[in-house]
């Protein structure tokens, strides 16, 4: 019996050394990106019904872990701006736990990293939000200059069926260039390629990751590039580094499934979602396990539309009591407007849009001139009563009120820069008045323009033509002062702008005025407490009846041939909304 026994021990041993039989492991991941604050589906804005938002996602996500309850959902960043409630939450009712860290821990997301537009809300906002969100906050390349160490932790590690999966989160390093430091002091923002061989590294030598996922707050390529940062490294980062098995990004706000050729002949597949949470990323990876060893990994990936998806209505009715703060917020009148005002005008000549703005911060800085940019492709506030939500359609952002102190040339050189990315060098009458791009039709920051439309910077307290038929550069003419005044190149005049361009963001201050980003900080002589919103609503409040028309201190021209050129590219660029 004995001898039986030890014959069975023997054989039972021997079936233990052969060869396993391969195992294959599923794991799903899904991200979310640039949600902009569309939480629910409700545009606080523009007061109406919409698709998509983060509702709708989570029942999606639901559904998923039904089947798998192990996805691994990913959210990267720009989430604490855009909607109305976000102010609310942000700025106004600032003794509740902000809206976007409930959300997240609801959702049960798994981790997150940084937007630039998160960033732009202040420590007070986003350390607050990043400490209630339930789940790790991801930096890498966020270096705490106090202590030289991560300002959050790097990466993420988790475990999903014996696999062991390494999450980095990365935002883009062009902060500088957008935010003033007082917006991030104490971080410092690192190169994303150096950082994430870096961590790479040691999720494979250390942590012994099985599967690594890139989750970046950066876009494909392209955006602002100095001696000291690249806006958007993904694509650098998919080239240049080996090790990522997918990559998920944001920032740029372009749906994008696309595998990247690495130079060291493999490939990565990289996925953004675009904006405002009308689409996931989602992937698969099939890892292949024999003899506990890897094998193989399979990804797919897939850009899935949820703007039509099932609305989770239980996570509505628990965020209800939001939602009433922020309409309540939001539908408070304070004014009328004795016409309807839209941006369609701002793109092609002085308007009664843009010029509003402009004389605002005439008016309060007492500055010489005044530079802005339409920050809103197609928004309109119709005559009437106006309420505090018009103003998410009337400014955008919540950037401050600035002024600098420039030069005559400087400013010319500013104007011919914005020009230069704005204004078409026409060569006939049939010729577009702007510069468009077929590439760009479904970029939801260029919407069939060439270049950014927040970049177009137009000017008032002068009077300027912009000639059409002339090279880049030499495109503005700045014939006098508004107030009849000389204008005069070597002198030096006060100019009004928001804090985005009055820190050098899109470059007009460095590469069209030729100012030293250096230098920059030492030029501002005003920046204002608040953020140019509240002071609009203030202005309103203190005017109640408001008949914005245009200053009409600018003109493309030739106007034999800009006058039928522009009610053509209008008509081309807007088509049915202005029929």
């Amino acid at each position: 019996m004995k001898k039986l026994i030890l014959i069975a021990i023997i054989a039972m041993n021997a079936l233990t050394g052969m060869s396993q039989t391969a195992k294959t492991i599923k794991l799903k991941f899904v991200e979310t990106s640039d949600v902009h604050g569309c939480f629910f589906p409700y545009d606080f804005t523009n007061q109406r019904e919409r698709g998509g938002s983060l509702a709708r996602i989570n029942h999606y996500v639901d559904q998923l872990r039904k089947t798998d309850p192990g996805v691994i959902l990913l959210e990267n960043g720009d989430i604490l701006q855009g909607q109305p409630i976000n102010y609310f939450s942000n700025f106004v009712d600032t003794t509740h736990v902000n809206i976007a860290a409930r959300l997240i821990k609801y959702m049960k997301y798994d981790a997150h990293t940084w937007g630039n537009h998160d960033i732009e809300t202040g420590h007070s906002v986003y350390d607050a939000w990043a400490a209630n969100t339930g789940c790790p906050t991801l930096s890498a390349n966020i270096i705490d200059t106090r202590t030289g160490k991560n300002y959050t932790q790097p990466y993420a590690v988790f475990e999903r069926q014996g696999i062991k999966i390494g999450v980095i989160g990365m935002l883009t390093p062009a902060i500088p260039s957008w935010l003033s430091t007082d917006l991030w002091s104490n971080l410092k923002f690192l190169d994303m390629v150096e950082t994430a061989r870096k961590y790479v590294k040691i999720l494979k030598e250390q942590e012994h990751a099985d599967v690594i996922v890139g989750l970046f707050h950066s876009g494909r390529d392209g955006g602002i590039h100095t001696d000291d940062y690249d806006e958007d490294q993904t694509y650098d980062v998919a080239r240049h580094v080996p090790g990522f098995d997918l990559i998920f990004y944001g920032h740029d706000h372009t749906r994008n499934l696309e595998w990247i050729n690495r130079e060291d002949g493999g490939k990565v597949l990289i996925l953004n979602p675009a904006n405002n949470a009308m689409y996931v990323a989602e992937a698969d990876v099939e890892v292949t396990v024999k003899d506990s060893v890897i094998t193989d990994k399979k990804v797919e990936g897939r850009i899935v539309d949820v703007r039509n998806t099932p609305v989770d209505e239980t996570m509505v009715s628990l965020f209800q009591n939001d939602i009433d703060l922020c309409n309540n917020f939001v539908r408070d009148e304070i004014g009328y407007f004795a016409r309807t005002i839209d941006t369609h005008d701002s793109f092609f000549g002085s308007s009664a849009f843009t010029d509003f703005i402009h004389r605002i911060q005439l008016e309060m800085t007492g500055a010489d001139i005044s530079i802005n940019a339409p920050l809103s492709f197609n928004a309109t506030i119709k005559k009437g009563p106006v309420h505090v939500s018009d103003m998410f359609n009337l400014y955008r952002y919540e950037n401050k009120l600035c002024v600098l102190l420039m030069t005559g040339e400087e400013i010319l050189k500013h104007l011919e820069r914005s020009y230069d990315l704005w204004a078409n060098t026409m060569k006939s009458k049939d010729d577009y008045v702007v510069k468009l791009s077929q590439q760009t039709l479904n970029d939801n920051q260029r919407y069939g323009f060439t270049n950014l439309t927040f970049n177009f910077d137009s000017a008032a307290g002068i009077e300027y033509e912009v000639d059409v038929t002339k090279p880049d550069g030499k495109k503005v003419t700045i014939k006098k002062m508004s107030d009849g005044r000389k204008f005069d190149p070597e002198a030096t005049y006060k100019v009004a702008m928001n804090s985005y361009r009055a820190n050098g963001g899109g470059e007009l201050l460095t590469k069209g005025a030729g100012i030293p980003a250096s230098e920059i900080p030492d030029r501002v002589i005003y920046r204002s407490k608040y953020d140019q919103r509240h002071y609009i609503i203030e202005y309103i409040k203190k005017h109640k009846n408001i008949d914005p028309k245009p200053l009409n201190n600018w003109r493309f021209v030739p106007k034999k041939w800009t006058k039928k050129a522009i009610e053509r590219d209008k008509k081309l660029i807007f088509g049915k909304l202005i029929d």
